[in-house]
């Protein structure tokens, strides 16, 4: 594993983000950008990846999410995580792709959209369109929803995550899903995230049709990847049509046995679509 440098950033509204950053100084970067209830741990190995590869990469916790901080007023809004965005990305003065998942998707698609000149060179969307399945936004509204009283014990959340997605295996080393928990003060384990995100509306995580998206669409001209997981309950065929549609120059790439959490169900097919596309349109050398 690359070792990687702490990072602490405050936003345009006071709040401190905290990531890390690895790479050349002076290479294109990469800004990675998680899902909903997540953190920016499920980048791990994709960050390992890009910088292997020879880009700069930045991997934050979003507001209310992991280490970074929780929104005093509840704003996780997809105005209020842009605004994040785009003050990330004006401290890089070189070239920048942004790989996002879920929420992280439909965070860098809108920083780019509702900016001129674009934000990005590049853009991949991971398992996220500007219209999606409300069968399985459902199923993710009530995974999240479920937990507010949070776990006994690591184990008791493994069985929730298994619950909610039978066909993953069963994790040898359960650790890992430690560092999306955080221990509260009756010592009980909670996700490391606010529940307020729940409230806002329209959501951005579970991901809901945001007509604000739509409205900018047709100022989205970058090269555009949405990778899809072929077993998604989120992304289906109708929702491809209409981002093809609406952004024309939309390249699609499927990891066939992956659901919504694509880079977790298959991160060396997901690496490679990444990969392959930034090698194309956004290239390190």
């Amino acid at each position: 594993m690359s070792a990687f440098t702490r990072w602490d950033f405050t936003t345009p509204d006071g709040l401190t983000l905290v990531g890390e950053v690895g790479g050349p100084p002076d290479a294109p970067t990469v800004i990675l950008l998680h899902g909903g209830g997540q953190t920016r741990h499920s980048w791990s190995r994709t960050m390992n990846s890009l910088v292997g590869g020879g880009y700069r990469v930045i991997n934050y916790d979003a507001r209310g999410h992991g280490e970074s901080a929780w929104s005093p007023t509840g704003d996780y809004s997809i105005q209020a995580l842009a605004a994040d965005l785009r003050a990330v990305r004006a401290t890089v003065h070189g070239p920048v792709a942004f790989v996002g998942a879920s929420m992280g998707g439909l965070t860098g698609f809108y920083t780019v959209g509702s900016g001129e000149p674009p934000a990005a060179q590049a853009l991949v969307m991971v398992d996220i369109v500007l219209s999606v399945a409300s069968a399985g936004v459902e199923k993710i509204r009530r995974f999240m929803q479920g937990h507010r009283n949070g776990f006994a014990d690591l184990a008791e959340a493994v069985e929730a995550v298994i619950a909610y997605n039978p066909e993953r295996p069963r994790p040898r080393d359960p650790s890992g899903l430690r560092r999306n928990l955080r221990q509260g003060d009756d010592g009980r384990l909670y996700w490391h995230w606010d529940p307020r995100l729940l409230d806002v509306s329209p959501s951005s995580e579970p991901p809901s049709r945001l007509d604000a998206l739509v409205s900018i669409s047709s100022r989205v001209h970058i090269p555009t990847l949405v990778i899809r997981g072929g077993r998604s309950d989120i992304v289906n065929d109708e929702g491809i049509a209409e981002m093809r549609r609406l952004v024309p120059q939309t390249q699609v790439y499927e990891v066939p046995a992956a659901g919504h959490m694509v880079a977790g169900d298959q991160n060396d097919a997901f690496s490679a679509g990444v990969v392959s596309f930034l090698d194309r349109h956004f290239p390190a050398a």
